[in-house]
């Protein structure tokens, strides 16, 4: 019988931080969920409501800051000047749907980059981008320059909008190198479309991009998942430790009986 209880109160103790840590919120987290929210109002197009949601994040971010200093020098110029866009955004008369639409887009991408250390929310606009991509490119190996011109700047578009979170996630290394191809294939545009040897850059590119996106996702799991697997690992291997000790002793005891009896 004490086995039992034993055993209940080793489960209890090995699930107990999982359940308090799968209801906590830390700060970060709560500037991810009002950043969140501002989006949604945004695309609501309650514009009155986002502003107060920015003006609300930017206390409680100034707050962080101060007390808690969880941020680098970087992430702290790329989240002031992504807010600064996305106040602008929220709060100008009359700013284009779509560009407000896309400036927040931008502010709630780069909180999700610092909140989350798996899978951050830009990663899934990759389908999005590379076809953009992927149709300048066609255009420009048929020599179709209206149409490169077209999906390039929807290219450069998106991936402006993912370009701060990528800062937070990427190597300086690897973004310089994706710069550095964006760049050339921008100032020479005419070029790219009329020569096959400068069309290479838009390949090396394309490599580049996709590399991006697959390390990414190759990325080391979700802390707190390990933490599930290694809990409930321990608790089954310590479960059935001690019932096989428990069996062992059952088995000594039940040979000492039986010597016993032998004897007598």
């Amino acid at each position: 019988m004490k086995y039992k209880w034993f055993l209940f109160f080793l489960i209890v103790i090995m699930l107990t931080p999982m359940t308090v840590s799968a209801h906590e919120h830390t700060p970060i987290e709560k500037l991810d969920n009002i950043s969140d929210e501002a989006l949604q109002m945004i695309k609501f197009q309650r514009y009155e409501d986002g502003k107060k949601l920015l003006s609300y994040f930017s206390e409680e971010f100034t707050d962080i800051s101060n007390k808690e200093h969880p941020f680098t020098m970087d992430e702290l110029r790329i989240i002031t000047i992504s807010h600064d866009e996305a106040m602008e955004a929220a709060a100008s008369p009359s700013m284009e749907y779509e560009e407000r639409v896309q400036r927040l887009t931008k502010f709630r991408l780069v909180v999700d980059a610092i909140a989350t250390s798996h899978q951050p929310l830009w990663t899934e606009m990759k389908n999005q981008i590379l076809t953009a991509f992927q149709e300048a490119r066609e255009a420009a190996s048929t020599g179709d320059s209206a149409h490169f011109h077209s999906n390039f700047n929807n290219f450069m578009a998106l991936y402006n909008v993912i370009y701060p979170s990528m800062k937070i996630d990427v190597s300086a290394e690897n973004i310089q190198r994706i710069d550095a191809r964006i760049n050339f294939i921008d100032e020479y545009r005419s070029e790219v479309v009329n020569n096959v040897k400068s069309q290479q850059e838009l390949e090396g590119l394309e490599t580049d991009l996709k590399n991006l996106f697959e390390n990414m996702d190759e990325d080391e799991a979700d802390p707190s998942l390990w933490w599930v697997i290694i809990s409930t690992g321990s608790i089954i291997i310590l479960t059935l430790s001690y019932v096989g000790w428990r069996k062992y002793q059952g088995e000594k005891d039940l040979r000492k009986n039986r010597s016993r009896v032998h004897k007598d």
